[in-house]
């Protein structure tokens, strides 16, 4: 009897460990989201076990929810969908079936995932640039870019870039029959910090002659310099992305070593000559007064470069689009940013916003106050989530007006 109410009592503590999740009180359908979460916090636990018993890699074994949400590309009388390559790199491609005497638009979207997970095929990036090539009739290039760690930075951004740069050519958009005057790039999360930095880098390419008219990033990662931001301080064990998420994330998509994490929560990974850069992501400059909730600004730099291990590398603007100098922010095209109360992301995309402003850009933010990260990954059954459905209508209504 007492063994089985043992087992009883281990298997009870062990559910409510995973069930309950304290959440804000205006979080809309809180169970859903507290199983999506548990899902995802089980995997962490199995993969980080299997990592330490030396059964397998950490991220062979998170990958498992993106081959589960595999859905093979299917077509239907609305949009003709394929997976195919362009410039040597995976791409799922979306051409509507609407016929018309107009020219085409076209959205490059990059996934998230944390550039060590995800995919173009995933049920819900899937059902996402769907709806954007049914409602928009755009041709819609999904991109597959190679994941981390086996293919470690700059290779996600090299391969974003190489699709956008090839597409972006005028024989490949009258193939396509796209209005080379219309053409945007997305992207979430991680995809978002990919699509925000390869908008920068071909303002600059004398090869690329075609540029983005609109760039859309939701919850997008842009900085690594400074992981004391007050988002990354009051969310950093909220739901779906938590701080450890974001560190074990960039660990294993930054070439590094044993030190490299320790130095990074501990903000001490950044070299002296290069804290200038400091001066972007000043929170007590960029955020808004409701965004900083009490928090005082201590300035980074009287507190890194204390351990020896530098790592120059992880500010390079490919990585962290914020660190740029305002000169390469101001010819941006109108933006829009989608910002969660409840991300450890969430002051990447605000300061973001902020700083385009001041160089003169045009930019839409929306934020929404209720919303965690990853928001847009559950807008399918059987737990989608009612408020990222509307968030999804608002980013693709947003396309629709300003594309």
């Amino acid at each position: 009897m007492g063994g089985k109410f043992f087992c009883l009592l281990v298997a009870s503590t062990l559910v409510a460990y995973y069930i309950y999740q304290p959440l804000p009180e205006n979080v809309e359908e809180p169970w859903k989201l507290i199983i999506l979460d548990a899902s995802i916090r089980s995997l962490n636990h199995a993969a980080t076990i299997v990592e330490k018993l030396g059964l397998g890699r950490y991220m062979d074994v998170m990958n498992l929810y993106t081959r589960i949400e595999y859905t093979a590309p299917t077509s239907d009388e609305n949009v003709i969908v394929t997976d195919t390559e362009f410039s040597h790199v995976p791409v799922r491609l979306y051409i509507p079936t609407k016929q018309s005497d107009v020219l085409k638009r076209a959205v490059i979207f990059i996934h998230g995932g944390g550039w060590c997970t995800g995919s173009a095929s995933m049920k819900a990036y899937d059902l996402l640039s769907r709806w954007t090539s049914e409602r928009l009739n755009a041709v819609v290039v999904s991109v597959n870019y190679r994941l981390a760690p086996k293919y470690r930075f700059p290779i996600a951004f090299e391969d974003v870039y190489s699709v956008s740069k090839y597409f972006l050519q005028n024989s490949i958009l009258e193939k396509y029959n796209v209005d080379p005057s219309r053409i945007a790039i997305a992207g979430d999360s991680a995809g978002g910090g990919l699509a925000a930095a390869v908008t920068q880098q071909i303002l600059d390419d004398p090869d690329v002659k075609t540029k983005f008219r609109i760039q859309a990033l939701l919850y997008p990662g842009l900085q690594t310099i400074d992981p004391e931001l007050p988002s990354l301080q009051d969310n950093k064990n909220m739901p779906i992305l938590p701080k450890t998420f974001v560190i074990k994330f960039l660990s294993e998509y930054f070439p590094s070593d044993d030190f490299f994490s320790k130095a990074l929560e501990t903000n001490q990974h950044v070299p002296t000559e290069l804290n200038h850069l400091f001066k972007f992501v000043n929170w007590s400059k960029w955020l808004p007064e409701r965004f900083k909730k009490g928090h005082v600004y201590t300035d980074p730099s009287h507190r890194n470069s204390k351990t020896g291990h530098k790592y120059p590398g992880l500010l390079d603007p490919r990585l962290a689009p914020l660190l740029v100098e305002d000169i390469k922010l101001r010819s941006l095209p109108l933006t829009y940013v989608l910002t969660c109360q409840y991300d450890v992301l969430r002051d990447d995309g605000i300061m973001y916003v902020s700083r385009l402003r001041e160089t003169g850009v045009e930019v839409a933010h929306e934020h929404v106050d209720n919303a965690f990260h990853g928001v847009l990954s559950f807008i399918t059954s059987p737990l989608a989530l009612n408020i990222a459905q509307r968030m999804a209508n608002n980013y693709i209504e947003w396309l629709n007006k300003n594309l």
